[in-house]
């Protein structure tokens, strides 16, 4: 084992727990990334699989800095979670019940251990390394397979008395409308994500007659990946629930002007990338139905940051910190 010497530099783990990928990150303390990587989740093995596959792809990575550096904490960034208790509690894609993945990770590795919601950690990733760098006041929406959402306010995290606050796709925007995981109907998320796409994909091919690819295509081999595909060669159902997406965004975003006045709303993940298919007419609504005191104030961004690594950065600024305020147990 190499000799322990004074001069090591800190080095920081980010980790990004999703539904079906998780991404790893290795950082120093100026948030520059030394490594990274990704793997399979598989939730449906458990968390303690989970953090024993975690620890044994750390720990061999781990053996390749060890003579210059030093592991100094492992921020985690995951869905529906207590940050204060340091649990998962309620997510949906994990579907791990309620779990104390701080002390999972503990068991692991004798280091301080931070935890926060997946979307927050975006948000900070684009406060410390992205497009929001300088800005006090801004929104990121994470718009992957749900909608997520990191909320700054005044150059601070909105983070609410458990760590919940922000959870702007769960702001109802159809009463009784599409029914929700978080079992509410209506939600923004069932309109504007992935599983929103597909879902006003076959509800257009249900009151129409308009010729389309999708047509040959179940709702279980749908992805929205395809429906992009099929608008970029003009088919018209595609590039019909790309608009009617974009629309409902623009106009819930307007709504959430009013509440935040943020200087920008940055937008993060897959459904982000089909670029003018879905920001044209976000914009377009956004600009229609904002307060005439708003109106062209407000940026709609995208992040250029890539998927995953905005988390990652964001949970190892966390730790950073965390450490340096003492502000949880860790």
């Amino acid at each position: 084992m190499p000799e322990i010497t004074e001069d090591k530099l800190d080095l920081i783990i980010g980790v990004d727990i999703g539904g079906t990928n998780t991404a790893i990150g290795f950082v120093d303390n100026d948030n520059n990334i030394l490594f990274e990587s990704s793997f399979s989740t598989e939730p449906e093995k458990g968390a303690a699989d989970f953090f024993n596959r975690l620890a044994i792809i750390i720990n061999k990575e781990l053996k390749k800095f060890e003579n210059k550096y030093t592991l100094s904490g492992i921020g985690l960034a995951a869905p529906g979670v207590n940050y204060r208790s340091g649990t998962i509690e309620s997510s949906v894609n994990l579907k791990w019940g309620y779990v104390n993945i701080i002390d999972l990770t503990k068991s692991h590795f004798d280091v301080p251990v931070v935890l926060l919601n997946d979307a927050d950690a975006a948000a900070l990733g684009e406060y410390y390394k992205g497009v929001a760098q300088g800005m006090k006041n801004f929104i990121v929406l994470t718009l992957g397979t749900g909608l997520g959402s990191g909320i700054f306010v005044e150059g601070h995290l909105l983070r609410g008395e458990n760590g919940l606050a922000g959870e702007l796709g769960h702001i109802i925007i159809e009463p009784e409308g599409r029914q929700c995981s978080c079992g509410r109907k209506g939600c923004l998320e069932t309109y504007v994500s992935a599983g929103g796409i597909k879902r006003s994909v076959f509800h257009f091919l249900s009151v129409s007659n308009i010729e389309s690819k999708l047509r040959n295509i179940s709702y279980n081999e749908l992805t929205s990946k395809k429906v992009y595909e099929l608008a970029l060669e003009h088919d018209k159902v595609a590039l019909e629930v790309f608009y009617y997406t974009g629309k409902i965004l623009g106009e819930a975003l307007a709504n959430i002007v009013t509440v935040f006045n943020p200087e920008a709303i940055i937008l993060f993940g897959g459904l982000a990338d089909a670029d003018d298919l879905i920001l044209t007419p976000t914009n377009f609504y956004f600009e229609k139905n904002l307060m005439s005191t708003n109106k062209g104030k407000v940026k709609i961004l995208k992040s250029v940051l890539q998927n995953g690594r905005a988390a990652v950065l964001g949970a190892c600024g966390f730790v950073i910190e965390t450490i340096e305020n003492n502000i949880i147990n860790v």
